[in-house]
């Protein structure tokens, strides 16, 4: 994981409620730009810290990287000074409750400043000139504990969202080898989505969701426990690794909000908002026991998935 600035002062209301960070690709008189250049080097999962009107605001985490897009046009007088080509990254924003302003800590910081690139003056000002810079993570852990519990809630949230990238490059991976007959691919790639034999082979095991009690097969998805795409190719066709759940718990579980101790008592992640499994009508006092095989695969997804 890496931890990115970015200045935000014209286009925060546009970039934090759209849910992206977008750059010229070079400055006007075409030459290159450090703080557009980083556009392309950020990767899903990554941790940004927005910055507006000298306050750190929100928070997000990368959900994927950079492509070429057009100049927003929400941006209007904001944007007239930048081309119209540029990157675009997709942002899953946060605005803080408690937001901070750096200027009042820089008793802290400003040993941690970067030496090159850094978003911020000696006496707290901001530089000109920033969009977005990578921070050490020596300087983001401080401002992660200034900012406090709000920023320890989405590193959690953002150690999960590399997972459907690793799976589309473990697709890939699968597509591309010559070590398995087409027959098997076919059958490992259903299985990411929750087809095929390994559907088959959980439905064998699991009669219904565990918290919903839906039996009617057709309304629930066959979810791996550990994740495809950390699985091996026996695993990924184990009915074993699998549960059937309605689709908004398989939303919960793949997430890391839920997961299930040996004996099938609900783990709700402290990150869950208060109140959610009362308004999805979740019961969490349901306890249905692993079977051990089952168990093996659970205990991997508590110590690696599960937000805790």
């Amino acid at each position: 994981m890496k931890y990115w600035w970015v200045n935000q002062n014209q286009t925060y209301k546009h970039e934090v409620s759209g849910g992206y960070l977008w750059s010229p690709k070079k400055k006007k008189d075409g030459s290159q730009n450090y703080f557009y250049d980083t556009m392309t080097q950020v990767k899903v999962g990554d941790l940004v810290l927005s910055f507006s009107d000298t306050r750190i605001k929100a928070l997000g985490v990368v959900t994927s990287p950079a492509v070429s897009a057009p100049k927003p046009t929400e941006f209007g007088n904001a944007g007239k000074q930048w081309s119209d080509e540029g990157w675009f990254v997709e942002v899953e924003y946060r605005e803080l409750e408690k937001t901070i302003r750096p200027a009042d800590h820089m008793g802290i910081l400003g040993a941690l400043l970067p030496q090159r690139y850094s978003p911020l003056q000696a006496n707290g000002n901001g530089n000109q000139g920033v969009y977005l810079t990578e921070l050490p993570e020596a300087m983001a852990q401080a401002l992660g504990v200034l900012i406090g519990a709000e920023y320890a809630s989405l590193k959690q949230n953002a150690k999960n969202a590399p997972l459907e990238t690793l799976n589309d490059e473990a697709e890939a991976e699968v597509k591309r080898r010559m070590d398995i007959p087409e027959t098997e691919k076919i059958q490992l790639i259903k299985a990411r989505r929750g087809q095929g034999l390994f559907r088959s082979r959980v439905e064998l095991l699991e009669k219904g969701c565990r918290l919903t009690d839906v039996v009617e097969r057709q309304h629930l998805r066959a979810s791996h426990i550990k994740p495809w795409c950390k699985s091996t190719d026996e695993e990924k066709l184990d009915g074993n690794n699998g549960l059937l759940l309605s689709p908004h718990v398989d939303h919960l579980f793949d997430r890391g909000f839920v997961s299930f101790s040996s004996t099938g008592t609900l783990l709700v992640a402290k990150q869950l908002a208060s109140g959610l499994l009362a308004s999805w009508h979740l019961d969490n006092t349901i306890a249905k026991a692993l079977r051990p095989e089952q168990d093996e695969f659970m205990g991997y997804h508590r110590n690696n998935v599960f937000l805790g």
